[in-house]
């Protein structure tokens, strides 16, 4: 077998002719440990590395570090498993249980923000980064593997989904990955054990893939845009006397950060942000956009939306009925516009307020 041939060439002390061995788990493979070991692979330590999926105890217990299966948690001896009936473990001020790609992340999370964003690991910047990774995607997959649902079943009793999904989730495409039904039963072969592997390797790549990619996207624009929402956010009252446009001179992504800004400050309701306005690009002629804020960050309801008249009308027949030259468009759900000036934009805003 693969585990055998595999077991003869690794050292005492857990370590291969190929770096630190990583074991996890042979079968049916989920999304959690994949990330898990490609977290671990960004690590220095971890790379290069082999890794042995196996459930074999002896085996398990050569390696220098294992996750998800043992039945054990102790960072000390590197051991990451969640399954054990006292694990009750959660990262901080999230009340998600981890699985096994929440332990790694909460073990390893820091450095490998360190090394991908140039941060040092005591920063103020990787924490932030730390925490919002976690609630951003790497808890979705603790919740999966543990069978936490997003909503509480005693909070939504008798809804129903206005459509199909699919199903779809990242616990499913890691899933879609696995041995088919139709492919028959897997065979207990060497060559079975080595395709299931090349298997999960996919998998990890793909999981790590995203991580790298919200990683990225959360370094270098989520969290600069950050000093950039406050300040806008603090000039708002300059465009209106009750502070409800926030104008931006250029695009940034600005709704996360809108949120918690208003959270911390305890903005009253009447002095909350209703449009948000910036520029379609950097160009000094560039078109303008106008956005109603969202009532919260994952709905598609807006605080106030644009006026019904304006609604899926263009133009010069948009600009006859607002009134406001240079009118370009309105979403036909009122959610956001267009104009040619930043003036015009500024003009919709104010007269969507009474229209």
């Amino acid at each position: 077998m693969a585990t055998e041939q595999a077991s003869k060439r690794i050292k005492p002390n857990g370590f291969t002719p190929n770096g630190p061995l990583i074991g996890t788990h042979n079968g049916h493979f989920h999304a959690d440990e994949a990330l898990a070991v490609y977290l671990l692979r960004l690590l220095p330590t971890y790379n290069p590395s082999t890794l042995l999926r196996t459930r074999d105890p002896s085996l398990l217990a050569t390696c220098h570090t294992v996750v998800d299966v043992g039945g054990e948690y102790d960072p000390r001896k590197n051991r990451y498993d969640h399954h054990q009936r006292t694990f009750d473990a959660t990262f901080p001020s999230r009340p998600t249980k981890l699985s096994s790609a929440g332990l790694v992340y909460l073990h390893f999370g820091k450095p490998i923000i360190a090394q991908k964003s140039g941060f040092r690991e005591d920063s103020e910047e990787v924490g932030i980064l730390w925490n919002k990774l976690y609630a951003e995607f790497v808890e979705a997959l603790d919740a999966n593997d543990n069978g936490i649902g997003v909503y509480d079943p005693q909070d939504v009793k008798g809804v129903e989904k206005r459509f199909n999904d699919g199903g779809v989730s990242l616990g499913s495409l890691v899933g879609d990955l696995n041995w088919a039904f139709e492919e028959g039963e897997v065979p207990s072969t060497e060559g079975a054990q080595q395709a299931e592997d090349q298997r999960f390797l996919g998998a990890s790549q793909l999981m790590g893939t995203i991580f790298l990619r919200k990683l990225d996207y959360y370094t270098k624009a989520w969290l600069p845009a950050r000093t950039q929402v406050r300040e806008t956010h603090a000039a708002r009252f300059e465009w209106d006397d009750q502070g409800r446009i926030m104008l931006f001179q250029q695009g940034c992504p600005w709704k996360d950060h809108l949120y918690t800004i208003e959270a911390e400050d305890e903005v009253k309701e009447e002095n909350k942000v209703l449009y948000v306005l910036y520029p379609e690009s950097e160009k000094e002629e560039s078109k303008w956009r106008i956005q109603a804020v969202a009532i919260s960050k994952d709905s598609f309801e807006s605080r106030k939306a644009l006026p019904e008249a304006w609604r899926g009308v263009r133009d010069a027949e948009l600009s006859a009925i607002s009134g406001i030259d240079g009118s370009i468009f309105v979403h036909a759900s009122g959610f956001i516009g267009g104009n040619a000036t930043k003036e015009g934009s500024l003009s919709m805003a104010r007269k969507a307020f009474t229209p």
